[in-house]
């Protein structure tokens, strides 16, 4: 492995107390901005004057190997690595696994999709974020780049807006709740000038498990299962809102624009995509929307959507009906389930058997192209 570029496609930040504090209107919006809560034993962030998360799992890297059993919820901010909100000790990070680059993406704030209604609120949590993401990469431009966040909610164009701001900042993709509020699913054409402006910047699109918005995956009170129930579903929201986008044409209006689909794994894609071109074929009556050509759903799958894994050895068995240049390894550092530090070691071992040329382009070649890495 030590003979390829490597490059992550899904890595996290832990956001540090004043990523939004410092940058938000605290007159506008008093203790509504997010902030941590010291605790015994945990300390917890607090947004809209309610708990969003504990630091725990998302900093506890490493501890999967020799550790599990300290693996708990519970945490406190300074147990937390340095790489995770300090750049240079981010990049120090990835030298020890051997990784050369990172597509960054926040941890608490994924919650914030989910636990934040106030759309106002929510733009400027998401804006005040975007600019400190901006500032964590650009000491290193080539070997760190930043997933913005946007909300979309009745109107478009201030996701536009700011799609457009943070492509000027250098933040080339963008993340997307991966199922957006029910009555506002990626089928309506209210859509369409964010899909147009999204091609024209050359922002990739970001559907990242655990951003569903308000209203979408409940999870049953008092039934022990449903939070690893619900995990274990994840990707159904993925499958949900790739449908909507993908039978609606907007990936045959917009050639050029690009989804990533991020921490949902990879065994379940050659089902779905056989699944698509079934119900393309079989239920004709249900989908006003014909492609041109006779080109079908798959079509569009192998050639504008990424799919963003960490440990799956059956989905790289399915790798050809995947699309081998569609897939994109992750470490998710520095977060409990992180391969961190043994990403090399791990590669080596689901990779085993896959011939060169793919294992380059699944470790860092397909990542560099869809996020423009030097």
């Amino acid at each position: 492995m030590a003979n390829y570029k490597v490059i992550s496609s899904d890595s996290h930040v832990v956001e540090p107390p004043d990523v939004w504090t410092d940058r938000m209107d605290r007159a506008k919006f008093g203790d509504r901005i997010p902030h941590l809560v010291k605790g015994q034993p945990i300390d917890t962030w607090y947004v809209d004057n309610k708990p969003t998360g504990g630091v725990g799992a998302i900093a506890q890297a490493g501890l999967r190997f020799d550790r599990p059993e300290d693996i708990v919820q519970e945490g406190s901010f300074g147990d937390v690595r340095p790489g995770g909100y300090i750049p240079s000790e981010h990049v120090k990070d990835m030298d020890v696994d051997g990784v050369y680059g990172g597509l960054v993406y926040p941890s608490i704030g994924l919650a914030l999709y989910r636990d934040v209604e106030d759309l106002e609120l929510t733009r400027a949590i998401f804006a005040a974020y975007n600019d400190w993401l901006a500032e964590f990469c650009s000491p290193y431009p080539s070997r760190l780049k930043g997933a913005a966040m946007l909300v979309i909610e009745e109107d478009v164009q201030p996701a536009i807006d700011e799609l457009k701001r943070v492509a000027a900042m250098g933040l080339n993709s963008v993340m997307l709740s991966s199922y957006p509020r029910a009555d506002l699913t990626y089928d309506n054409p209210m859509y369409e000038p964010f899909w147009a402006a999204a091609e024209e910047n050359d922002v990739t699109l970001n559907l990242h498990v655990t951003t569903n918005r308000p209203g979408a995956d409940p999870i049953p009170r008092g039934m022990e299962t449903s939070k690893t129930a619900s995990y274990v579903q994840h990707d159904y929201w993925v499958r949900m809102s790739l449908c909507h986008i993908i039978f609606s044409g907007v990936l045959e209006r917009y050639p050029r624009l690009r989804f990533a689909n991020v921490e949902h794994e990879l065994g379940w894609l050659p089902y779905f995509i056989g699944r698509i071109d079934i119900a393309y074929k079989e239920k004709q009556e249900s989908l006003g929307y014909r492609f041109k050509n006779d080109a079908m759903p798959s079509d569009f799958m192998y050639s504008s959507v990424y799919h963003s894994f960490q440990e799956d050895a059956l989905g790289i068995e399915l790798r050809r009906l995947i699309g081998i240049e569609n897939l994109m390894w992750g470490s998710d550092y520095p977060h409990s389930e992180s391969t961190f530090p043994k990403s090399l070691e791990i590669l080596d071992s689901i990779l085993e058997g896959v011939p060169e040329e793919e294992k380059a382009l699944i470790v860092g070649g397909n990542a560099a192209r869809v996020y423009d890495f030097d």
